[in-house]
């Protein structure tokens, strides 16, 4: 199946050459001392954040399969047209 770019969060993904499972926690995250922007970050799966300076992050065409969906309601889907609609405006 193919998943649109910026699964909800708590998404459990595995990315491509990955061992662990990660769970995503956010979008657009651009790590400190970084200029790159990534799609997502996110935690290891099951564990969680087991530290705050441990967190992944990752772009969607990393992403090798998806084994869960994370919850979707109206103001998750509100929310991705928000970001999709400023993501446009940047990139003009």
């Amino acid at each position: 199946m193919k998943y649109e770019k910026y699964l909800p969060i708590g998404s459990v993904v595995l990315l491509k050459n990955g061992q662990k499972r990660l769970m995503i926690t956010g979008f657009c995250v651009v790590p400190n001392n970084s200029k790159e922007e990534y799609d997502y970050s996110g935690c290891l799966y099951p564990e969680g954040m087991l530290s705050s300076d441990e967190v992944a992050v990752f772009n969607h065409d990393q992403i090798a399969k998806v084994y869960s969906a994370g919850y979707s309601d109206d103001e998750e889907k509100e929310f991705k047209k928000k970001l999709k609609a400023m993501l446009e405006n940047e990139n003009k």
